[in-house]
């Protein structure tokens, strides 16, 4: 492909070509196909004089993609987004240049999507009252993705900043939820609850959450930080994206594994076995999904964003 033509797709392109319900299916599709999470190559970091950089290849039969993300903790001081990224798509025959993605808009849908897959599988069907931690962009697409899957009727949220707390709850009533301001306690009436923050240290006790919720903990990738503490890995049944991410990122994971509270055998399957129905999930206690990002769920929703169709060559 001529360089000087390849197409460049933004946030408004990428929502357009692909909305949130079918950025989910896409990913429902591959993994239904046979996707492999546990194949996917690990992410690269380097530490910078900002943050961090870190890259992320994937492949497939039909496609392969890397992304360059930024993460720079500074930059939301100086009016800049906290994270930058871009996404390079190239034919998987011949890895000339398919697409220029916009790879902080990609990160905002696929991440949503993917929790939104393991809440359809994990959630009581008539899941209704959802809490969210955290007033950012990924706690609006949480909500978008979560409703999506499930009959969402309120939104709860609990946040440190009142601007953009405010700012979250008049997109949800512009969307048709309604929404307030609530106290962590809150997950106490939650069905779902979405931790989407940056926070190092649990933000509720286990013990609040009641037995039927989901709680989905995606908001880091490092293994000394987490959103949920281990009483609530040790109870809950876990489902994770890989558990080889998992044991290498998941500091929600690790951290109790580190002190002997649980062993590698809490992980009770991961998102492929999940979809597939080979997980047992067990009643009458409380469901985790623990994400950290990956790049095979860039692959997928990038390439269904530029086919305009769900995961076609995908599945390997």
């Amino acid at each position: 492909m001529n360089p000087t033509k390849l197409p460049l797709i933004d946030a408004d392109e990428l929502a357009r070509r692909l909305p949130m319900p079918r950025a989910i299916e896409a990913l429902e599709r591959a993994l239904r196909a046979g996707l492999d999470p546990e194949a996917d190559v690990p992410r690269t970091v380097l530490d910078t004089q900002a943050g961090q950089l870190l890259l992320m290849p994937a492949t497939s039969t039909s496609y392969v993609g890397v992304k360059i993300a930024a993460v720079a903790p500074d930059n939301p001081a100086r009016g800049l987004p906290r994270i930058v990224a871009s996404y390079l798509l190239m034919d998987a025959a011949t890895l000339c240049p398919t697409a220029l993605i916009d790879g902080s808009a990609l990160t905002l849908l696929r991440t949503p999507a993917v929790s939104a897959v393991a809440v359809d599988h994990l959630a009581a069907a008539d899941a209704e009252r959802l809490v969210v931690f955290g007033a950012g962009p990924q706690a609006w697409g949480h909500v978008e993705a979560i409703r999506a899957v499930r009959p969402i009727s309120s939104v709860g949220v609990v946040a440190r900043r009142p601007e953009r707390t405010a700012e979250l709850l008049e997109r949800c009533r512009t969307a048709g939820l309604p929404a307030e301001a609530v106290p962590p306690q809150a997950v106490a009436t939650a069905d779902v609850i979405a931790c989407c923050t940056t926070a190092r240290t649990p933000l509720f006790p286990a013990s609040a959450v009641a037995d039927h919720a989901v709680v989905v903990a995606m908001g880091s990738h490092e293994p000394t930080a987490r959103e949920v503490d281990s009483a609530l890995v040790a109870h809950a049944t876990v489902i994770v994206e890989a558990r080889t991410a998992a044991l290498r990122e998941a500091g929600d994971l690790l951290i109790p594994l580190r002190s002997s509270e649980v062993d590698t055998g809490v992980i009770a399957g991961n998102l492929s076995e999940l979809v597939r129905g080979a997980v047992d999930v067990a009643p009458r206690r409380p469901r985790l999904f623990k994400g950290t990002g990956m790049a095979w769920q860039d692959l997928v929703v990038a390439a269904a964003a530029v086919e305009g169709e769900l995961g076609g060559g995908l599945g390997g």
